[in-house]
């Protein structure tokens, strides 16, 4: 069993999983389908799913089971997840390997990498049975399911003639409380000073300042930025320097994550920033012929779209330029963006809103102070010998 990129006429692309034998497994495959054109999901989301049920088919096909035997015992599963390694769990095992180590062995996996993978295995599962493909007992041996008749009449809702089901995972490891992996003001400095392009500055400035995530960069079309006072000529109510994140299908893979549109101030620094790389990419004849922001200048294929892992690999040259101790990645500078309003004061709606998230609780790991600010917040706290000094 492995994940498989399937690419469709249309130039939309997909994974799906396939068996030992190459044949597409019929019943993942409909659920991917589902998420990526049903649910409207990135190519990103089914790559990720796709590996997690490739996992989980893997792990029955090779300890003898039917998947839907297997449903019964994501107890093993879990702890197969957390401890076979890959010489074990991979597509292509190593001879004499292990199918099954216990608690013995090193975790290979963390919480949160296992939890993802019981996400995917739940959406297949629950597709599955929805779409009459596996028996209905299957969702209660993943679901603690209970309806409304359990809950207080001022809980039920208007409408207490209709029951409604609530479904809550049986299978779930606690993870420890994340930690902001941020790129800290010293080392976007650094990476500043490391570029070698005004288009490369751009991307950093735009990735720090102003929160966006690869694809959505790598995606940005030209008329989704404004930089005039009043962008009513353009047919935008927006005032001041902004940009827009729309998603699209793009030819390069790029892919905004949030369904819904939103718009991003600009500081003066994007906008000194953006006026810089257009003198720069107005040299290169063939860049004109691209509607979107950010081209090839430098390397072939010149004038075409960046692909989003190009903004990796700029991210470690400029990391390795600049001389610092780790490789900088993309989501860092992100989550500096983040740090930083919160630092600033920004309420948890606006830091929301900026970043898109869906819901509020993705934002709120930014609330939390960092060790510095915590040692600023006592040494603020005045000394017995301060007040003291006061009493007269």
């Amino acid at each position: 069993m492995r994940a498989f990129l399937v690419r469709l006429p249309s130039g939309a692309r997909y994974w799906t999983v396939l068996d030992d034998s190459l044949a597409v497994v019929a019943d993942a495959d409909a659920y991917l389908r589902d998420v990526r054109f049903g649910r409207d999901g990135s190519e990103l989301t089914t790559r990720s799913y796709a590996g997690g049920i490739a996992l989980f088919l893997r792990w029955c096909a090779r300890t003898g089971r039917d998947w839907h035997a297997g449903v019964e015992h994501l107890g093993l599963f879990i702890t197969w997840l957390r401890h076979a390694g890959p010489a074990v769990s991979g597509a292509d095992p190593a001879d004499g390997a292990a199918v099954l180590a216990g608690p013995g062995a090193a975790s290979v996996r963390g919480a949160r990498r296992i939890n993802g993978v019981l996400t995917a295995v739940r959406g297949f599962v629950t597709h599955a049975v929805t779409s009459g493909q596996a028996p209905a007992g299957l969702l209660p041996l993943i679901y603690e399911l209970a309806d409304n008749r359990d809950l207080p009449v001022e809980a039920r809702g208007e409408d207490d003639g209709r029951m409604g089901w609530r479904m809550r995972a049986r299978h779930r490891l606690h993870e420890p409380e994340p930690v902001v992996d941020r790129a800290s003001d010293a080392e976007i400095v650094a990476l500043l000073r490391a570029c070698r392009s005004a288009r490369d500055r751009l991307i950093i400035l735009l990735l720090a300042r102003a929160g966006l995530r690869r694809g959505e960069l790598c995606g940005m079309r030209r008329s989704d930025v404004h930089l005039l006072p009043d962008s009513r000529v353009l047919g935008c109510d927006v005032a001041r320097a902004h940009l827009h994140v729309v998603r699209r299908d793009n030819a390069n893979g790029a892919w905004a994550k949030s369904r819904r549109q939103r718009w991003v101030p600009l500081d003066f620094l994007a906008v000194q920033a953006f006026d810089g790389y257009e003198f720069e990419r107005l040299a290169v004849p063939t860049a004109g012929r691209s509607d979107f922001v950010l081209v090839n200048l430098f390397r072939a294929p010149v004038g075409h779209p960046m692909r989003p892992d190009a903004i990796n690999e700029l991210l470690g040259a400029c990391s390795r330029r600049a001389g610092l101790p780790r490789r900088v990645r993309p989501h860092q500078l992100r989550h500096a963006f983040g740090s930083n309003l919160a630092d600033a004061g920004s309420g948890l709606d606006e830091i929301a809103e900026l970043l898109g998230h869906a819901s509020m609780s993705s934002s709120q790991v930014y609330l939390h102070p960092d060790p510095a600010r915590l040692r600023e917040a006592i040494d603020r706290v005045p000394s017995p010998r301060e007040l003291t000094r006061n009493v007269r």
